[in-house]
């Protein structure tokens, strides 16, 4: 075991993503563009265009792929099933410099492995997550812990990581709350919150958490602000990002890098990981929200959540090219 501290530590599960490019679909929505559904026949073969599959992703996974990628260390604590795909992934972090002595390899258990119907620039997933054990066994504490999505068993150890940052008070925590964790609400993980030195959501996630019909994002960053975390930040699609900094009080809007999509998997997982491992190189808040849509913007380029995450060399290219406005604007 290398003893050495580590930068950033992502927490959470790993699975492999089989994206199904479908051709033959309809989107279908309410009056006010909300609560879309993908359609196609029921009981009908369905033909498809191709089909992708990538190893070792999912929030935390990615995370740790991205902080390696912008040259820190990195390493991921998730569960495997002792299978081929189990190894699959272990393969990949390894090919990305994620240092896996934390990986957790169970008996009798299944990889997670998520299908991704894949239609226009969006994608729907199905996901299942696999009944792991969850524990903090052996870990050194790091300079960050990047905290995201989890099976439903998985609460006890929510507070094992609350206890683990209340004991080390040097890890920062960075919570990117998963499906589990949001439906869970924030009462639940409320220890969570309060120890979060940074938070990331988008705009209707973050009204569920929340149980707020409001979508006001200056509402909504002071009310997910009174949780607890010190850096509230809270993504609008290609509306931009808003940003809370309880520390000095400053509200910030961030747009988005100009693009065109071509499949959006891990954009939001790219632009959170980002403005960690920013601040862990110890840059400011501001120069965060610059690097951020960036690497969000060259992952849509892409099929999958890790093949466009960029290099810090390949930000500054970009960052060099941006166009006038593309800076934080305060609100």
């Amino acid at each position: 075991m290398n003893n050495k501290q580590i930068d950033i530590l992502a927490v959470g599960d790993i699975t492999i993503d089989a994206f199904i490019k479908l051709k033959d679909a309809q989107v279908t929505c309410d009056i006010d563009h909300e609560n879309c559904k993908l359609c196609f026949g029921f009981g009908d073969k369905i033909p498809y265009e191709s089909v992708t599959v990538c190893n070792a992703v999912g929030n935390s996974a990615n995370a740790a792929v991205s902080s390696s990628r912008l040259g820190l260390s990195s390493a991921i604590l998730t569960h495997i099933g002792n299978d081929q795909n189990g190894k699959d992934c272990l393969v990949e972090l390894e090919k990305n410099n994620v240092d896996t002595q934390y990986v957790r390899v169970e008996n009798n258990k299944h990889t997670n492995h998520n299908y991704i119907l894949w239609y226009d620039v969006d994608r729907t997933i199905l996901t299942k997550h696999e009944t792991f054990t969850y524990n903090l066994d052996g870990v050194i504490p790091p300079k960050w812990i990047y905290f995201s999505s989890l099976g439903e068993n998985s609460l006890q150890f929510h507070m094992e990581i609350a206890d683990f940052i209340e004991k080390n008070p040097e890890t920062k925590l960075a919570f990117q709350p998963g499906t589990f964790q949001i439906k869970a609400g924030a009462k639940t993980l409320e220890r969570i919150y309060k120890n979060a030195e940074i938070f990331f959501c988008n705009v209707e996630e973050t009204q569920k958490i929340l149980d707020e019909k409001s979508r006001d994002l200056p509402i909504l960053l002071e009310k997910m602000a009174s949780l607890g975390p010190k850096i509230v930040v809270i993504t609008d699609g290609f509306e931009g990002a808003y940003v809370f900094d309880t520390k000095s009080g400053s509200k910030l809007f961030m747009p988005v890098y100009p693009h065109t999509p071509f499949e959006r998997t891990g954009a939001g997982d790219a632009f959170a990981s980002t403005i960690v491992s920013s601040l862990a190189l110890g840059k400011s808040l501001e120069e965060a929200l610059l690097w951020a849509p960036i690497n969000s913007m060259s992952v849509t380029q892409h099929i999958g959540s890790q093949e466009g995450l960029l290099t810090l060399e390949k930000i500054q290219e970009f960052l060099s090219k941006a166009p006038e406005n593309f800076k934080p604007k305060k609100i």
